[in-house]
């Protein structure tokens, strides 16, 4: 059977011990889903798969708002980032919602009917463009936590996903049928509508306490979920050097949301500057890294762990940018 993982080789789910066990363990719980390859692709560096299904967890499942509008504000950010997996994948959960008509009516390209719905989705879309004007949202004030946790932590599960596996959700991508798509979600419906109680995720984090939390998040679990997911991720940028390290995080501020030319003007050659390149694309169009994109940075001393963390970086990096601008617009409001 083909594997779904495009550079990497996790080990496989049964020989997992310690905190990659407990994650899987709390995932096929509250997520429903037997060790997703979301997630498992991430297992070779733990301290970076726990604070990623915290943050999902604790805005998507446990977090305030409903979860059919947490679902379609993930799948708009889906969309804006060109990710069919996730986009398949938010599908077949708005089928576990018992919201079939609304799922199918996005499946077949078109917006929700209910003015509701379609102004979620669209926020959910817009929020790819840092700094864009998002207000009113969709949502009440108080549930902000969940929806923002939810679309950053999609922002980085997206950037992910389209670096590190493959585009298919199903084994012959059985997920485009429609009755394959209802069935999926009928067997997840239970596990989706059953309420989470907030902050189990917290207790696999490295540190109780991993740095200030962003006002957004008020006082819920989505704080420390998202200043961890920070924390872990930005460490990667010690596989980059200085001046490296420099041109990503220039280029991200200078980025308008876009998505980069056929010709990649302006990325940097993989033969002078591989990390870099990397990093970048994992930022910007993670769906174009190429084998020989990864084979011009990795050494011998580069690990699977060591790829995880790059492309973390690269895809967090994008976030940060997303959420830094997000939030001086919410702290002007």
């Amino acid at each position: 059977m083909p594997t779904p993982f495009r550079y990497t080789e996790p080990l496989p789910p049964k020989a997992a011990t310690g905190r990659v066990a407990e994650v899987y363990a709390q995932l096929s719980r509250d997520f429903g889903i037997d060790k997703p390859v979301t997630f498992v692709v991430l297992s070779s560096a733990p301290e970076i798969l726990a604070p990623t299904w915290a943050l999902m967890r604790e805005s998507l499942i446990a977090g305030p708002g409903s979860r059919t509008g947490k679902e379609l504000a993930a799948l708009g950010v889906s969309q804006a980032n060109k990710c069919p997996f996730c986009v398949d994948a938010h599908t077949v959960l708005l089928h576990a919602t018992g919201d079939h008509a609304l799922a199918e009516r996005l499946a077949r390209g078109r917006v929700p009917e209910d003015e509701e719905h379609a102004r979620v989705f669209a926020w959910g879309r817009h929020t790819r463009v840092p700094g864009a004007s998002l207000e009113p949202y969709p949502f009440p004030r108080e549930h902000t936590p969940g929806y923002v946790g939810t679309v950053l932590a999609f922002h980085f599960i997206n950037r992910i996903v389209s670096a590190l596996l493959t585009e298919q959700l199903l084994p012959g991508n059985a997920q485009r049928f429609r009755a394959v798509r209802s069935l999926a979600g009928r067997t997840l419906a239970r596990t989706v509508r059953r309420p989470a109680v907030p902050g189990e995720a917290l207790v696999l984090l490295d540190h109780p306490d991993p740095g200030e939390a962003p006002a957004w998040a008020g006082d819920t679990a989505v704080g420390p979920a998202y200043a961890a997911l920070l924390k872990a991720a930005m460490a990667g940028a010690g596989l980059l050097d200085a001046d490296d390290q420099a041109l990503v995080q220039e280029t991200l501020w200078g980025w308008d949301g876009e998505h980069p030319p056929l010709a990649l003007g302006g990325f940097p050659d993989r033969r002078e500057r591989p990390g870099a390149r990397l990093a970048l694309l994992a930022a910007l169009a993670p769906y174009r890294i190429t084998d020989e994109d990864v084979a011009a940075w990795r050494r011998p001393e580069h690990t699977d762990h060591c790829l995880v963390h790059l492309v973390a970086y690269g895809a967090f990096a994008a976030v940060d940018r997303i959420e830094s601008a997000l939030s001086r617009r919410i702290a002007r409001t």
